[in-house]
């Protein structure tokens, strides 16, 4: 079993814990995001240096549980572990406390190795997934909630569960459900401020939407979702929708609905979505009788408008006065845990597979995202569907979650290709031929960071303010990549930071900031008024002679399939 000094050391290498748990095999065809070969160099790293003590420390901390002298407690947020029996019922106790311990146990290995940021995150992820799943309140005989129901219920809910994991596994690939597909009507209940749509073509439409105010800033307001997303949930509900606070502080607002591309799309590069960005920007421009227009972009969304950006400071062309974004990656080489993605092999493979469907999987790529939260976004469906015998709740922004679009296999490619190599940043991304450069961007930009962003971490968001060339402001969002932004005024939860001008360390700039109970949403709207020009009497109806209202918002591509 050893080699010629019998060291551990010497035998626990990365290739051979990789032969181990399959790594060449079918686990490896599976493992397309590399995690099995992030945890095999955990293994490797840890096995002389702390592997023994970290075990050996498991083995004395499961005495003292054994014994009743733990002090291991959950964590007040987890809410696995909130029904009285995890403290008060010995076996319980116990049973919740070894498993903490074993958790933690796992952690702390990955700390210890001292792993390059991408492949901690993997290492972190294939944890996460292992330990939630083997969580012991996924089993119903070790839940006491689910125990308990079943005893109310006189068994009803073990019959429910039954009838969701089939239903589940038929219709959504075994993975629980999140929303009920048929709790809301896009239109009826959701995305109901009132607007038109003024502009179609095959890739997207444009809304305008009716002013409620006698007056209205001269500059337009266009709003650029990502593309993987539907525009609604910045318009989800009346008192929810940023269309319709924007609307209401006078702002010409305009949005972006994309199309649900198929396969007959694959071909649909970034090109394609910069080109509709600025057909977007001219026609909002066009009805509002204004040379530019201001944009507000979000995650994805964000990464099309600041490659036109790029652009059109290429060619000396002042068609956007200035920039929004929110909850936008766009240096790839700052820590976080979307990053995890960018290695060659987890890209070759994602390619691959997106060029011969000609698309993303919509189900796929809502399951991978989930897989990033495994305890909230998967497992905690799971017992309130499963185990408990509930149907899910009616939550509209989980309805919207489900109600995601595809990307074309180019324009997908395109996105891992910044992934890899950081091009955007860098000033080697090429558009329309030409690579562009952030800095030759002399536009005031407004950049929204959310502190518990488990997809685009907030230190990587403050990294675009230090792209363009011109003035930038930087505000912290509380709570994560999806609540920051649908975030109205009023929230007592919600709170926002603002500091200085930001330079180029994100914790400096931290370390001087004010946290006041509010919405990020207030900052940016004086920030945006400030940059909008005068204002004059709102029009009496939407469009213009050359691009006149049409259907009635939401427009027909939101309801794409």
């Amino acid at each position: 079993m050893s080699k010629s000094n019998g060291s551990l050391g010497n035998w626990v290498s990365t290739e051979r814990v990789k032969s181990a748990i399959g790594v060449g095999g079918p686990l490896g065809r599976v493992d397309q995001l590399g995690l099995t070969n992030a945890v095999a160099q955990v293994a490797a790293r840890t096995a002389t240096r702390t592997l023994p003590k970290r075990i050996a420390g498991l083995g004395r901390e499961l005495v003292k549980i054994a014994v009743g002298r733990s002090a291991i407690e959950p964590d007040p947020k987890d809410w696995r572990f909130k029904n009285k029996a995890w403290a008060e019922n010995p076996a319980f106790k116990r049973l919740g406390q070894s498993y903490l311990a074993w958790a933690r146990t796992t952690t702390d290995l990955i700390d210890d190795a001292r792993l390059d940021w991408r492949t901690e995150e993997r290492a972190r992820l294939a944890a996460g997934l292992v330990t939630a799943g083997l969580a012991p309140t996924n089993l119903w005989f070790l839940n006491p909630d689910a125990i308990e129901r079943a005893l109310e219920t006189g068994g009803r809910s073990v019959v429910r569960g039954l009838t969701n994991i089939a239903r589940d596994v038929v219709f959504n690939k075994g993975f629980p459900r999140s929303a009920d597909p048929g709790a809301f009507k896009v239109g009826c209940d959701l995305a109901v401020t009132p607007g038109a749509v003024v502009y179609r073509n095959e890739v997207f439409e444009l809304l305008q939407f009716a002013p409620t105010t006698p007056t209205v800033f001269a500059t337009p307001l266009v709003l650029v979702p990502p593309q993987v997303n539907k525009y609604y949930f910045m318009d989800l509900a009346p008192g929810r929708s940023l269309v319709e606070y924007a609307v209401a502080q006078g702002f010409s607002m305009f949005v972006v609905s994309w199309r649900n591309p198929t396969a007959e799309q694959r071909d649909w590069s970034l090109d394609v979505y910069v080109g509709a960005v600025q057909d977007a920007v001219r026609t909002a421009c066009e009805i509002a009788d204004s040379d530019v227009a201001n944009t507000i972009s979000l995650c994805a969304g964000g990464i099309t408008t600041a490659a036109l950006l790029g652009h059109l400071a290429s060619a000396s062309e002042v068609l956007i006065n200035s920039a929004t974004f929110a909850v936008t990656l766009l240096d790839f080489s700052v820590p976080t845990m979307i990053g995890l993605f960018g290695t060659p092999d987890i890209v070759r493979n994602a390619v691959r597979t997106s060029e011969r469907t000609g698309t993303t999987d919509l189900a796929e790529t809502r399951n991978l995202f989930s897989m990033l939260r495994p305890n909230d976004l998967i497992w905690n469906y799971w017992v309130n569907n499963n185990l408990l015998g509930e149907a899910p709740s009616p939550f509209d922004i989980l309805f919207w979650n489900s109600d995601s679009t595809r990307l074309p296999a180019a324009l997908h490619a395109d996105f891992l290709d910044m992934f890899l190599h950081n091009t955007l940043a860098s000033g080697k991304f090429p558009v329309f031929g030409s690579p562009i450069d952030l800095g030759q961007v002399e536009r005031d930009t407004f950049v929204v960071g959310a502190r518990t962003d488990h997809l685009t971490a907030w230190r990587a968001c403050y990294a675009a303010t230090q792209l363009f060339g011109g003035q930038s402001t930087f505000v912290l969002s509380s709570s994560g990549h999806i609540q920051s932004l649908v975030n109205p005024p009023g929230n007592p939860k919600m709170t926002v930071t603002t500091g200085p001008d930001p330079g180029p360390d994100p914790d400096e700039w931290l370390s001087r900031t004010t946290t006041t109970t509010g919405s990020w949403w207030e900052p940016w709207a004086q920030w945006n008024a400030a940059r909008s020009g005068e204002r004059r009497e709102a029009p009496r109806c939407l469009g213009s002679r050359q691009h006149p209202a049409g259907l009635a918002a939401p427009g027909r591509y939101v309801h794409d399939r």
